[in-house]
């Protein structure tokens, strides 16, 4: 059983209060709880809402009396489970530690009833990286420039993380026959199940629909009314079908960075998939590899230090475009431009002058690139992806 990069983080967190794990289905949450209970808490209980047993104990209070963690996975599906966990906690805040995993957003699912506020840490469980599967632990220099520990193994891991994405299945199998049918029964029962049962959508076909057509808009600028008119809706219903499938981590959406130095484009997001690896154009899949990675990086660093940090993409009124930016604290730290090959770095440069990005890459599928044209640094994916975590 592999160590999971936020395992550290949450043994430690769990000393102070109850850590919520959300994320992707099937991509290690229970796992990774029962990894935590075996390796550090032996007397653990593990209930999943699930399974019917469970839940009548979870219903009854039924908490076992010597147990010092409690496990329970995919709680989010009890209507009340914000203050099911809240009244443990205050109760037996010295008795018991709490971890809840779920694979809808833990931290905005059923907003209403008891509040969870100051009794918690949320962590996002990404599928497996380049640096997770090469064992690099977690550093940085916030603000300095990103460390790179590339390692021989960089390139093979990372043809097979492009193949077959980063759930853990499909990438330790390798097998083209099994991921394929491994895919067809994720997206089955993200929406014939998981949203069937928690989210008030009438129109599932609609919603299957937009599943199918999602992928040929990634990288792209995403328009609502596009959707709209293609699945013969309401504008505010697109939008809820789009919120839906990124609140239960079928894709997510980077917006543009604002700013009056670059009569920045405001409104419009980027769409990208949680699993790149469905992706058939070769550079769309780079790109989302690469936005996925990022995504990664900037979660752990909000959930496990609370840095104010977020990601952006860049593009202004003449349509100069640059893939992604990491800022912050508000302020820009460095800049992204994803290609299969080595090309022009005029809009990293333009954009980096205009707002003073410390740090300008030029990330490629090529193997074996590591050089500096102009301010841009231009280096292969197997080394740049080692940087972050």
């Amino acid at each position: 059983m592999k160590k999971r990069y936020l395992a550290n983080q949450i043994v430690a967190d769990l000393k102070e209060k109850i850590v919520l794990i959300a994320g992707p289905r099937q991509v290690g949450k229970t796992t990774l709880a029962q990894y935590i209970g075996r390796k550090y808490f032996p007397l653990f209980s593990y209930y999943n809402w699930d399974y019917q047993p469970d839940r009548k104990k979870i219903i009854n209070f039924h908490l076992p009396g010597e147990a010092q963690l409690l496990i329970f996975d995919e709680l989010h599906k009890y209507k009340n489970w914000k203050a099911y966990v809240k009244g443990i906690f205050d109760k037996h805040k010295e008795r018991f530690k709490i971890l809840v995993t779920g694979s809808a957003r833990l931290d905005v699912y059923r907003k209403s009833g008891e509040s969870l506020f100051g009794r918690y840490y949320f962590y996002l469980l990404h599928p497996f990286s380049l640096a997770e599967l090469l064992d690099l632990k977690p550093q940085f220099n916030l603000v300095g420039e990103l460390n790179f520990k590339p390692k021989k193994r960089s390139k093979k891991v990372l043809q097979r993380l492009f193949e077959f994405g980063g759930f853990p299945e499909p990438f330790i199998k390798a097998s083209k026959k099994f991921w394929q049918r491994w895919q067809a029964e994720r997206i089955d029962r993200l929406v014939k199940e998981e949203i069937r049962e928690l989210a008030q959508i009438s129109d599932l076909s609609n919603l299957q629909v937009l599943v199918e057509l999602i992928p040929g808009k990634v990288g792209s600028l995403l328009s609502v009314s596009n959707i709209a008119e293609d699945l013969q809706v309401a504008h505010k219903t697109a939008l809820s079908y789009l919120q839906t499938l990124e609140n239960f981590y079928y894709l997510f959406r980077i917006y543009p960075f604002a700013s009056k130095k670059i009569r920045s484009l405001r409104k419009r997001a980027k769409v990208y998939l949680w699993d790149w690896s469905q992706l058939e154009d070769e550079g769309a899949k780079f790109e989302n590899l690469i936005a996925s990675h990022l995504l990664k990086f900037v979660d752990f660093i909000k959930n496990s230090e609370g840095e104010k940090i977020a990601l952006f993409y860049l593009r202004d009124l003449e349509a100069r475009e640059v893939d992604f930016l990491v800022c912050l604290k508000g302020k820009p730290w460095f800049a992204v431009e994803a290609k299969l090959k080595e090309g022009e770095t005029k809009n990293l440069e333009y954009f980096g002058r205009k707002l003073k990005i410390p740090y300008l890459y030029q990330v490629v599928k090529e193997e074996n690139k590591d050089f500096f044209k102009g301010e841009v640094r231009v280096i292969s994916g197997e080394k740049f992806l080692t940087g972050l975590v």
